[in-house]
Formats: structure tokens, C-alpha cells, sequence
């Protein structure tokens, strides 16, 4: 993806992204839902979003709405050649080091148990379904509390839908919080299914925007 308008993440700019996604995300029933204990999932959480990012600046690519990053938009370009073995090679380093930061945490075993049997909520491979390979995937769409209702979340998602026409693409995502369908299908996007697994209170809303 490109953009005249928003700002590219640098690598320096990765921690600042840690503490932005800690606290967009710190009520987000996904992790509500894997990691219960609430002092279990504040030391977690600023770990799992460093392994994440380190995953995704290596594969994906990351944009703010300014050099003040009061906004984030992660995206997945699939419609670009990549090296597969370097891709997996990433995702397999970012899963063991996420392993290890959930056993080290809690030694109990119960959130690598949770994480284990909630691992559909943690990837997109409902997206296979969609026999769709020009398409743009939204992996994090995320701004500071303090700064919503700025316009920000419609300038990220605004220039992923002005690329995705641009190029005639898809763009797919999904969402753990019911409150924010609406948002999206304001945006043109539509429910194309939804994850729910056994044992857990929780939804995965799985949606696209069609060409």
C-alpha cells in the first residue's frame, strides 16, 4: 500500500506503537476473553503487541496519521510477492517468542491454554474462504482514546479504501467488538461471517468491503 498523506512507521517508532496499542487495546474483549486476570494481562499485553510489531514491520506494513502516531493502521497487501520462507520464518520467531512470554507470565499455563484453544480469534484464516488474492487485509486499526472523534480512524481507513479502488482490491478485517461493525459498515463493508468458538464469550466479526 502507498500514501501521499499518511505516515510511514519507522523502526524507532516501534515502541511508542507498543504503549499506543497497550492502551487502545487494554479493554478489548479479545484479551478480556484469553487473559481473565487482570494483572496477568497488564504485564502481557505490552509483550505480546512488541513481538506483534517486530512481526509486522518485518512483513507487513504500518502507517500514523502523523509523526505524533496518535493513530495506527497495520495492512497486509496479499496481492504482492513476498519470500515465503522468510514470511514464515518471522511468524514462526513471533510465535515462540509470544509462547514465551505467556508461559513466563502466567506459570499456571491457563493463558497459553487460552491462547491455544482461541487461536482461530488470533489469525485470519477465515480469509482463505475468499478466493480473493487482490486484496488489502486491515490487521490493527487503532487510536489513543484521548484522540477519538478527531477525524483520525476515518483519515487511516479512509486512505486504505482510496488505495484499494485505486487498484481494484478487496479489503478484509476483523473485529472482536460488536460496537465497532457499525463503524465499518458506514465505511461500506459488510459482515461476510462471524467466529465463535467453544468456551469462550466472544465474537469474531469477519468483514469485507467488495470491489
Amino acid at each position: 500500500m502507498e500514501s501521499q498523506i499518511l505516515y510511514r512507521v519507522q523502526r524507532e517508532d516501534l515502541p511508542k506503537l507498543k504503549e499506543l496499542l497497550t492502551e487502545c487495546f487494554a479493554s478489548d474483549p479479545l484479551y478480556h476473553s484469553l487473559i481473565p486476570d487482570q494483572e496477568t494481562r497488564e504485564r502481557l499485553l505490552p509483550e505480546l503487541f512488541e513481538c506483534d510489531l517486530w512481526e509486522f514491520f518485518k512483513t507487513c506494513e504500518i502507517f500514523a496519521d502523523s509523526p505524533e502516531l496518535n493513530g495506527i493502521l497495520v495492512v497486509s497487501d496479499e496481492s504482492e510477492p513476498y519470500n515465503p520462507f522468510q514470511f514464515y520464518l518471522t511468524e514462526l520467531r513471533a510465535q515462540l517468542k509470544t509462547d514465551e512470554y505467556l508461559i513466563r507470565e502466567d506459570i499456571s499455563l491457563k493463558t497459553f491454554w487460552n491462547f491455544l484453544m482461541g487461536r482461530d480469534y488470533l489469525n485470519s484464516r477465515w480469509t482463505d474462504q475468499l478466493h480473493q488474492e487482490n486484496r488489502l487485509h486491515l490487521i490493527y486499526l487503532a487510536v489513543r482514546p484521548q484522540m477519538q472523534h478527531h477525524g483520525i480512524s476515518g483519515l487511516l481507513i479512509g486512505e486504505a479504501i482510496r488505495y484499494a479502488e485505486e487498484h481494484r482490491m478487496m479489503i478484509s478485517l476483523e473485529t472482536h467488538n460488536e460496537k465497532n461493525v457499525s463503524l465499518y459498515e458506514h465505511f461500506g463493508f459488510k459482515v461476510y461471517g462471524v467466529v465463535e468458538k467453544p468456551h469462550f464469550h466472544l465474537k469474531q466479526y469477519c468483514m469485507i468491503r467488495e470491489i
